[in-house]
């Protein structure tokens, strides 16, 4: 999470996000998409121009040929009312305006037109093989230059000297840039939701926000990333709901790896295991392990462990469950709740709410500086 980015902020995409429920499994997948290839091209430099003045009375007018104008240049931005990628999917290829030739009298050329790709928050830019990373942007606003549009050539006025008055040179305009890149969209929330197939964490997202998942008894209900904002006692915070992971979900299984980073920038998780499970333990381990292996600090973030369907097994078999769970955690805290009763719930978003809170205040002071580096020798 970064910037300290408010939950007002994602109210409106996370409603926008999770409008009204869609007719299709099909059509859910095709309006959500979460990456992108596009080729992109920035304008190429207008060409410089041979030219003499010519006018009455003047013998030796000299050289007047003006520069080419620069070609434009391509620009990807983040804003705020965009929650998928999906134009990209229809019209890949985005070409900036080359720059216009000079001209007699000294003209400079026009400049080529820019153009600017409007993206998601939360977008990530990666070259054409997506191993490097050429931007993130994680805040509105924010812009960067992606292709730059090639410099406009010069006139024959430009290379008159004391010793040749009357060049006949010029340059052609200098070529643009063009690449294909990768646009990666990683939600951005303050807690992500974590757990295997049918685990219930679209049922506990639609009872603590107005967020309207698609929810049935069969795993894999959830086919696409979903948005929701929670509020506790006059707190507010942002949860994304991934769908459920399998094992082998971080060598790309299931499409894991891209789920997975979508709950990367969280500031903690909620891990919901599913108390009908015959060994609860072993369920939390096998996901944990493709944590683990997914690599950078996902494994490693804050997070509070329940144990759902409460309601289903009784309040014995509930603790029995816990007490597996806890163990196969190293002795970690289970919370017992059920997401269709409402039993465990607002003890669980107190928690979520707390390390929300928790995240939001260290950003700011980072932000302000009041965070020091720790000294190394």
């Amino acid at each position: 999470m970064k910037g300290g980015l408010s939950a007002s902020l994602f109210a409106f995409r996370a409603n926008s996000f999770l409008s009204a429920p869609l007719a299709s499994c099909k059509w859910q997948i095709m309006k959500f998409l979460d990456q992108a290839k596009v080729f992109i091209a920035s304008g190429n430099g207008g060409s410089g121009v041979i030219s003499f003045r010519r006018e009455k009375y003047v013998e030796f007018g000299g050289p007047d040929g003006g520069d080419g104008g620069k070609g434009g240049d391509v620009y990807v931005e983040a804003v705020d009312n965009l929650n998928t990628l999906i134009d990209y999917r229809y019209v890949q290829h985005y070409k900036a305006e080359r720059g216009k030739n000079g001209q007699s009298a000294n003209k400079f050329g026009a400049a080529g037109k820019s153009i600017t790709l409007k993206v998601p928050v939360g977008t990530q830019i990666l070259d054409e093989f997506g191993e490097s990373v050429l931007a993130d942007l994680t805040e509105a606003g924010e812009r960067v230059m992606i292709a730059k549009g090639g410099d406009g050539g010069f006139g024959n006025a430009r290379f008159k000297t004391s010793t040749n008055r009357a060049p006949r040179r010029r340059d052609l305009g200098y070529p643009g840039e063009e690449r294909w890149i990768w646009l990666h969209l990683k939600l951005i929330a303050d807690i992500g939701l974590l757990g295997f197939p049918n685990a219930g964490k679209s049922t506990f997202l639609s009872a603590v926000s107005k967020a309207t998942p698609k929810i049935a008894d069969y795993p894999f209900t959830t086919l696409h990333p979903n948005l929701g904002v929670a509020a506790i006692q006059n707190r507010s915070f942002v949860i994304a709901d991934i769908p459920g992971l399998i094992e082998g979900a971080s060598d790309g299984a299931g499409m894991g790896t891209r789920f997975l980073g979508h709950v990367e920038r969280s500031a903690g998780l909620l891990h919901i295991v599913d108390g009908c499970e015959d060994d609860p333990g072993q369920s939390y381990l096998k996901l944990r392990r493709e944590l683990e292996l997914y690599g950078g600090d996902l494994a490693d973030k804050s997070e509070v462990l329940a144990l759902n369907k409460a309601d289903a097994i009784g309040p014995e078999l509930a603790e029995d469950q816990a007490r597996i769970l806890s163990e196969a955690a190293g002795g970690k805290k289970v919370w017992i709740m059920s997401a269709v009763s409402g039993e465990g719930v607002d003890a669980i978003l107190h928690e979520l709410a707390n390390m929300a809170d928790a995240q939001r205040e260290q950003d700011r002071r980072e932000a302000k500086g009041e965070v020091e580096e720790p000294w190394t020798p």
